[in-house]
């Protein structure tokens, strides 16, 4: 959806820079990496994703299914001018390449638990929207395949409802193209964290690299058990406090109950993948939490 690749694709390019955290991080004796750098193996494997295989995704659902791409907004093709679309593709590109560099730097810093977390925010953006968007009805507007089926959505739906909306949703035409964008852009995406998360050098007394499955695990919790979690526990505080306490609310228990470090869900996945990190000045590895 064009409100939610914004956030999609950071999050996508920082995902690639954390995987290769072992390959970017700067260790001693060895020369200093220039973040960004185009001989950098991993960010044109990353330009490569988001350019050959995500924005024209994006593109794709645009041009085939415009209401639901923009969330409902827009009634049509004739309602979204040609620079629009340009934009929204190059973005799709901009913003992983954004993610990456941010991520990178990081990293060469020594700080790949903050570059970890620069992923999640893109995810936990993307999931917001989806969940909440700017009017608590992201919801209904992603389960609804034309701005017909969204309009029809009752104001207060029950929980049976909603069910059988999504139930609906799931054999539309946008719900099926989906699941074949899916076949291809998950498997990819996936081995190339596997691939990288598991071949990076590890220092003497690092521990051995995380095995396939755990690596797996791990990204598929961290999106859509901590980071999807983290948007539907935020709209459900925002719908009970309204905006002005909900997102200090959600901000707290984001902070306290995701972010925090030993006892965080968020940090408790990075832990899984067995990265370096700095703690407090000093050169640490994340104890493997399984």
């Amino acid at each position: 959806m064009v409100q939610v690749d914004v956030f999609w694709s950071y999050g996508i390019g920082a995902s690639f820079a954390t995987a290769a955290a072992y390959q970017l991080a700067d260790r001693p004796g060895s020369p200093r990496r220039r973040v960004l750098r185009w001989s950098d193996p991993y960010l044109m494997a990353t330009v490569l994703y988001c350019s050959v295989l995500f924005a024209p995704s994006g593109v794709w659902l645009l041009w085939g299914f415009p209401d639901w791409e923009t969330m409902q907004v827009a009634p049509g093709h004739e309602a979204l001018p040609a620079w629009l679309v340009a934009l929204f593709a190059a973005t799709n590109v901009s913003q992983g390449l954004l993610g990456y560099w941010v991520a990178a730097r990081l990293i060469a810093a020594g700080r790949a638990y903050a570059a970890f977390l620069q992923a999640g925010v893109g995810y936990l953006g993307m999931f917001f929207i989806l969940v909440h968007g700017w009017d608590g009805r992201g919801y209904q507007r992603f389960f609804s395949a034309d701005r017909k089926t969204f309009a029809a959505w009752p104001e207060h739906p029950g929980f049976g409802q909603v069910l059988s909306r999504v139930g609906d949703w799931l054999t539309s035409p946008v719900a099926l193209t989906l699941y074949g964008m899916g076949a291809v852009l998950v498997p990819v995406m996936l081995a190339a964290l596997v691939s990288w998360l598991g071949s990076g050098e590890r220092e003497p007394g690092s521990g051995a690299a995380p095995g396939h499955v755990r690596i797996v695990l791990a990204v598929l919790g961290a999106v859509f058990g901590v980071a999807l979690g983290s948007a539907v526990a935020s709209s459900v505080l925002i719908h009970l406090l309204d905006w002005w306490l909900g997102v200090p609310a959600a901000a707290a228990l984001i902070a306290v109950a995701v972010v925090r470090r030993g006892t965080g869900a968020a940090h408790r996945a990075f832990g899984l993948l067995a990265l370096p990190d700095v703690h407090r000045g000093r050169p640490r590895h994340v104890p493997s939490a399984g």
